[in-house]
């Protein structure tokens, strides 16, 4: 990484603050300037990176401090390619795992650098200031250099909101009036993602223009500083699945990793995609298949309907090539599918599994994961950092588990996933090694 790289931390109070699109309006008005700015997101996140990589036209990568070593941080934010950077936080600056570590806090201190809060205003005057001035002395070890501010009513309310900041002392970088055409779309995952927007580019760029209008600028430019860089540790890699790697992509499979493909990748293995949603098959001189997770349960139906796909799982169990489904692609792997209504739709049937979403349980935390089961991924009581998230309830679970998971306590213990030969799959989104 150049001396010259520097960059920010873009924080909340809370989820649903904004934080999301007034980091793509930033990136926006940068790429607008002719900046060469890198987007990253910190977390577990597969949503929100698709907007910020639509908004600076470069692939945004996950930061998570408690999934990941020091190393493997330093050595995605040293491989980027930009003067500069932006990081998303997740939920609040605070908020990590259930163990209370791997905040966007704990990534601020440990790379050392500053934090602006974004603050959604709706509902609130002059107690904002209050608000940003409890995240500013929370932690003196974590720098919050000032605030931008969402869901601004109207000029009245800006004023309200500036004077009551003048009077704490508190910078204020920009505001972000209340637009309606501004509402980004949710669903039961989060965010509807970026690749379903039909009017993406519009939405950014009006973003774009509105923060733009009160955006200060230079003063938020002069805040960027070059992180500390001196981690210890190694890099190490979740190994690759084989030598040519056929990977799921589509909106209904799109909860992929990009650090773990770019490490297969400088592994030696060729990756190629396929569409499972209009019917494409994996290449046939796969050696393995990737699934990722994604929206099966929204796209049942034709999954179902879609020989062409099923059959080309098969075809590759058949020539013992490995195939790996994650969530998502763990559900298509089974032998059925529940959608929201109760109708069941047929899958690929390589794994004794049968999933519903009308039965709807939250799934979510971090995992520490074990490999209860020897196979490309590792040997046997080989350990990785992951994550659960899902609706989706198991009817009929029944084979050879592949994991042993704990949350991030390393408590509840219990299998998780199934393994037959080389077909594997479970609920878990495997992040690093541990």
């Amino acid at each position: 990484m150049s001396k010259r790289t520097q960059g920010w931390i873009l924080a909340a109070p809370a989820s649903n603050s904004g934080k999301t699109l007034v980091a793509a309006a930033l990136l926006r008005l940068m790429a607008r300037k002719g900046m060469s700015i890198t987007p990253f997101k910190v977390g577990p996140d597969y949503i929100d990176p698709g907007f910020l990589s639509n908004a600076a036209d470069k692939t945004c990568f996950n930061l998570d401090p408690w999934a990941m070593n020091s190393a493997r941080i330093e050595h995605l934010l040293c491989n980027q390619s930009g003067t500069h950077f932006l990081i998303e936080g997740v939920m609040g600056l605070f908020d990590g795992a259930v163990s209370g570590d791997g905040s966007t806090a704990d990534l601020a201190t440990a790379l050392n650098l500053p934090v602006v809060m974004v603050i959604n205003a709706k509902g609130q005057g002059a107690s904002v200031a209050a608000l940003a001035q409890g995240f500013i002395n929370h932690r003196k070890d974590v720098h919050v250099a000032g605030v931008i501010f969402t869901h601004i009513g109207s000029d009245r309310h800006k004023k309200i909101v500036s004077d009551a900041c003048d009077k704490s002392q508190i910078r204020v970088f920009g505001y972000l009036k209340s637009d309606p055409a501004l509402s980004l779309r949710e669903r039961h995952l989060g965010l509807v993602q970026a690749s379903e927007s039909d009017d993406l580019e519009q939405l950014l760029d009006r973003a774009a223009d509105s923060l733009g209008e009160s955006l200060n600028f230079l003063d938020f430019l002069e805040l960027a500083t070059s992180p500390s860089l001196n981690s210890k540790s190694t890099v190490s890699p979740i190994p690759p699945l084989g030598q040519n790697i056929a990977v799921a992509h589509d909106i209904a499979f799109g909860f992929c990793y990009p650090h773990v493909l770019e490490d297969w990748k400088a592994s030696g293995a060729q990756i190629s995609f396929f569409s499972p949603l209009a019917n494409e098959a994996p290449a046939l001189d796969s050696d393995a298949v990737y699934l990722p997770g994604g929206y099966p349960e929204l796209h049942a139906t034709a999954l179902a309907a879609n020989n062409t796909f099923l059959q080309g799982l098969r075809d590759a169990a058949n020539r013992d090539a490995v195939i790996l489904g994650e969530c998502g692609g763990y559900m298509v792997l089974g032998q059925g599918v529940e959608d929201a209504d109760g109708n069941r739709h047929a899958m690929a049937g390589l794994l004794e599994l049968e999933t519903s979403f009308a039965k709807r349980k939250l799934h979510l935390g971090y995992r520490k994961v074990e490999l209860q089961t020897g196979c490309c991924l590792g040997e046997t009581g080989t350990k990785f950092r992951a994550h659960e998230f899902h609706y989706t309830s198991i009817l009929r679970e029944e084979g050879n588990n592949l994991f042993t998971v704990s949350d991030a306590l390393g408590e509840n213990k219990e299998h998780a996933g199934l393994v037959s030969g080389k077909i594997m799959g479970s609920f878990i989104h495997l992040i690093d090694r541990s």
